[in-house]
């Protein structure tokens, strides 16, 4: 895992600057994506990950995510994780790449796994977590808040809140 990891002495997770985090959150998203197998070339920092994303990510990246998030093979979920239908992703398994928006949507909700994973211990709480009801978002599934920006947003207040120890 690229995020940060726990102290053992102190028993904490140390504090990061909202930039080494980030970055740390990018390159566990693209790890995510497939890493070196879907995209390339690799990916050193979030502005790479613009590029990317501006390039249109391979449609090897959006295969390897649905086969490592189980709940993604169900189209309702991946429609609301990443905004493309099954039937768009059988029409797309010939082109060689995704549109920007697409590319995007599949990084957010890549990044907010990252997130997700570092804040809860792993990949597998991180799923279980994104298809239960939250407090902290009104008892709302955080898998159905992906489907817009302001959503998605508030997913990632909400694990930042969760990383500090802050509940409302």
């Amino acid at each position: 895992m690229v995020a940060a990891t726990v102290n053992k002495e102190a028993g904490k997770k140390p504090v990061l600057g909202a930039d080494q985090a980030s970055e740390d959150y990018a390159l566990h998203a693209w790890h995510i994506l497939g890493g070196r197998n879907s995209t390339k070339p690799a990916m050193r920092s979030s502005l790479d990950a613009h590029d990317m994303i501006m390039k249109g990510f391979d449609t090897k990246a959006l295969l390897h995510l649905i086969e490592s998030v189980s709940f993604l093979a169900v189209d309702e979920l991946l429609q609301s994780a990443v905004g493309i239908s099954q039937r768009t992703l059988q029409r797309k398994r010939s082109a060689e790449r995704l549109s920007t928006e697409q590319s995007s949507r599949l990084w957010r909700f890549a990044e907010i796994l990252a997130q997700a994973t570092n804040t809860l211990g792993s990949q597998k709480e991180a799923e279980r977590w994104i298809m239960e009801p939250a407090m902290g978002l009104d008892n709302r599934r955080p898998i159905d808040l992906l489907a817009t920006a302001a959503g998605a947003e508030a997913v990632e207040e909400h694990l930042t809140r969760m990383e500090y120890g802050v509940y409302i």
